[in-house]
């Protein structure tokens, strides 16, 4: 274990009286209401948006980055703005699509000691700087309209699971999740009908919350299919 990590762990661990955890918490309190705020306060008037989650390790040469490029031009051009972690990799691929479509590009980027620095395809005033991974997934989840999940990390499955849940609880409207690359996503779908329907952990019409597709125009076209289907259009 690295001297820096023991470190952390050491001070995590360490007692502390009553007034330092007092007047750490609190801080900490201010620092995430002025997230909420900023988030609420920037993006409450963006219109209809779709989150697009994946890897911010996925280079440009990956066909997963010209998928969510396309992704996000096709969705640009139909009207919707596009929200993403606005890092590198997938990130950066969408908001590229976003950026040279003409519409709205959207980065809510986390600060992290490495991978993650803003990319250069946000637009400058819809680019929103976060401390917090739960706020920043509020933001993810409160301002979407839909939700195109791309092969990536832990980071991406928290991401959709976090919206899978919402719906699944009825805490947030049934948007349509779409994944991109069944082989990709096969092995934990398999897990999923295997373990969690086979035991009741969930129920199998849960798995009618996500839908699987191949290419971009297919998560476009599911998108598309729901907004016509609701009589909901993009406003911009």
């Amino acid at each position: 274990m690295k001297k820096s990590e023991e470190e952390k762990i050491r001070k995590a661990i360490k007692s502390k009286n009553w007034n330092e955890i007092k007047t750490y918490d609190s801080w900490q309190i201010f620092k995430i209401m002025s997230e909420f705020v900023q988030g609420f306060e920037r993006l409450a008037k963006i219109g209809p948006c779709v989150s697009v989650f994946g890897s911010a390790r996925t280079k440009p040469s990956d066909i997963h980055y010209k998928y969510a490029e396309e992704v996000a031009y096709l969705l640009t051009k139909k009207g919707y703005g596009i929200i993403t972690g606005g890092g590198p990799g997938i990130m950066e691929a969408a908001n590229k699509g976003a950026h040279f479509a003409g519409g709205k590009s959207v980065g809510l980027n986390i600060t992290l000691p490495f991978e993650q620095q803003a990319n250069a395809f946000i637009d400058p005033e819809n680019l929103i700087e976060f401390d917090f991974f739960f706020v920043r997934k509020v933001m993810f989840m409160k301002y979407a309209q839909g939700y195109v999940a791309l092969p990536g990390g832990f980071g991406t499955l928290d991401e959709l699971f976090e919206a899978v849940t919402l719906i699944q609880t009825a805490k947030l409207v049934h948007f349509p999740i779409v994944m991109v690359d069944k082989k990709y996503w096969k092995g934990l779908i398999d897990w999923v009908k295997s373990k969690l329907i086979e035991e009741e952990n969930i129920s199998p019409e849960d798995l009618n919350i996500i839908r699987l597709v191949d290419t971009p125009e297919e998560a476009v076209d599911i998108i598309e299919e729901f907004y016509d289907k609701y009589l909901l259009k993009p406003n911009f």
